[in-house]
């Protein structure tokens, strides 16, 4: 079996990356966790994979200032540079422009903390609390220009509880994130999902999003 190279893009601690780290140590999973790449170098994440014996650089988008672009090619070089083949990002927290979207199409994944088409963007516990949903839960997508909309890997959800406040409702979705990134890497990288185009978004063999 030949394993897809795959990079994490982080901004903070990475508890994402250290789930899909952990999935990736198993001999027949089909990914491997190659590269870590923050924009911030203070991200406690880098240290984390370091220590799982991971490259780990830093691509600070500061110097850039408002040329989002000229970011994402530096960005791009690092990830061609280490022959990377899938792109999975674990709370990067910057936007990317059509440009690094098109370059990456089908092969740049997110995890989203809602039931997506639900509550895209910021602050997903808190609008679910007010709304008064009856589950939460989180969404593996591939990523398209606009944000959040994408093409659905995997979701799953659970209960929201009388009582619950954004820190107890984030934690139990917190390890439902754990739980299907790896899952939803795994149908990629194995080919049973493709990210086709507009027309024709998903194909799939033997995976059914669930909520």
């Amino acid at each position: 079996m030949t394993r897809k190279r795959v990079a994490v893009l982080i901004s903070g601690r990475g508890s994402n990356m250290a789930a899909l780290i952990e999935a990736a140590q198993a001999k027949d999973y089909p990914a491997d966790i190659a590269l870590v790449i923050s924009n911030r170098p203070d991200a406690s994440g880098l240290e984390r994979a370091r220590k799982a014996g991971i490259a780990a650089i830093v691509v600070d988008h500061r110097p850039f200032g408002s040329d989002r672009e000229a970011f994402e090619r530096a960005l791009d070089a690092e990830l061609r540079a280490r022959r990377i083949e899938l792109v999975c990002l674990a709370g990067f927290m910057r936007l990317f422009t059509p440009w690094f979207v098109a370059r990456w199409s089908g092969r740049l994944i997110n995890i989203h903390p809602a039931l997506l088409p639900q509550f895209k963007g910021l602050d997903t516990h808190r609008r679910a609390l007010e709304a008064g949903v009856k589950r939460h839960g989180a969404t593996v997508h591939f990523v398209v220009p606009e944000i959040d909309a994408g093409p659905i890997i995997v979701q799953d959800s659970v209960a929201v509880l009388a009582g619950d406040t954004e820190e107890t409702l984030a934690a139990r979705v917190l390890e439902v994130e754990h739980r299907i990134y790896p899952q939803a890497l795994r149908l990629v990288a194995e080919g049973r999902v493709a990210f086709a185009s507009a027309s024709e978004p998903v194909k799939a063999t033997g995976a059914t999003p669930t909520k």
